[in-house]
């Protein structure tokens, strides 16, 4: 592991999951007879789609800035969000008093922006994706105002936050298998892993991403971080260019593989999960589920692990999604 990058430890993890634990949700486990069944293994759907906000990222956002002393309270913070990060950060900081600098991508779905919106200490800017650089526009604001930036993914009290979903599950569930995460910059497959490899390192962990974003992938196979063009998917909360280096130095240490989903196979995990277990799940909330079904015949007769990691779109575009699977 790359001795100049500090990564968060188990412990942290532990201590985030006791800072965060009276605003978060446990949020619950479910189990399909029917998928089950269907693929020949047991799926164990831990759903973040339930967490508040709908997504995993509240853990990760409220754990940083309860991190932060009273002068840096004070100062406020910045960010840059596809949308759930936002929404994270947005609540947290209404909860503990913090100014918070938004920065989104005009195209995220109305209902991560909008409902981020309704919370009074955010000032909110928005970017283009394909054209602008959000990090340039970050460092504009850490540079002008002072503000302290909290990346949605790159940050060790982010990813210790994150991990907590993970010990969550291992706390309800024993002796899986496999699990699968999705993931963007990475931050909650970092934390994961780490958790794993302290209650369970016989378990093998997966990453999951978009086809058309790669990037980790490609890091992973050839042990050099790699940064590529913003993808185009419908998985908008994966549109990352690149991991984060404190989150690909512990998934190359600790990650059995990282394998990558089309859109439609998204659609059709979409699909699944409403039909069974009668739930709503974002394109990027699905992909973890999406990639252990490429590698089912490995998984015959396993306990498979699948966090839901969010479960905010905007209703029309979900029906716009899986009614072709009607």
């Amino acid at each position: 592991m790359d001795k100049e990058i500090l990564i968060p430890s188990f412990q942290e993890i532990l201590q985030a999951s006791k800072r965060i634990a009276n605003y978060v949700y446990k949020t619950p486990v479910l189990t399909s007879e029917e998928i089950n069944n269907k693929f020949g293994a047991n799926f164990f759907f831990k759903c973040e789609n339930m967490q508040r906000t709908n997504a995993f990222k509240f853990r990760g956002a409220l754990n940083a800035l309860a991190k932060l002393n009273d002068k840096q309270k004070k100062i406020g913070v910045v960010t840059f969000s596809s949308g759930n990060h936002a929404k994270a950060i947005a609540l947290a900081s209404d909860i503990l008093g913090v100014n918070a600098t938004i920065i989104v991508p005009n195209d995220a779905p109305k209902t991560k922006i909008n409902t981020a919106k309704q919370h009074k200490n955010c000032n909110f800017i928005l970017y283009n994706r394909y054209n602008d650089n959000r990090e340039e526009i970050l460092n504009k604001f850490v540079k002008q105002n002072k503000l302290i930036p909290i990346s949605s993914y790159d940050n060790n009290d982010v990813i210790a936050g994150s991990g907590t979903v993970l010990k969550e599950l291992f706390e309800e569930i024993s002796n899986l298998d496999a699990i699968f995460i999705g993931l963007g910059g990475g931050g909650l497959l970092a934390g994961s892993s780490i958790v794993m490899n302290s209650i369970l390192p016989k378990c093998k962990i997966y990453g999951a991403e978009p086809e058309t974003g790669n990037d980790g992938q490609i890091s992973f196979q050839t042990g050099i971080l790699t940064k590529i063009d913003t993808p185009n998917t419908i998985a908008d909360g994966a549109q990352t260019q690149c991991l984060g280096k404190s989150n690909f130095a512990i998934i190359k240490k600790y990650v059995e593989n990282i394998l990558t989903v089309s859109d439609s196979e998204l659609i059709n995990c979409m699909y699944i999960l409403a039909n069974e277990l009668k739930i709503i799940s974002e394109p990027t909330g699905c992909l973890g589920f999406a990639a252990s079904l490429k590698i089912i015949e490995q998984l015959q007769n396993k306990r498979i692990g699948v966090i839901i990691t969010g479960g905010n779109v905007d209703l029309e575009n979900f029906w716009s999604l899986i009614k072709t699977k009607i």
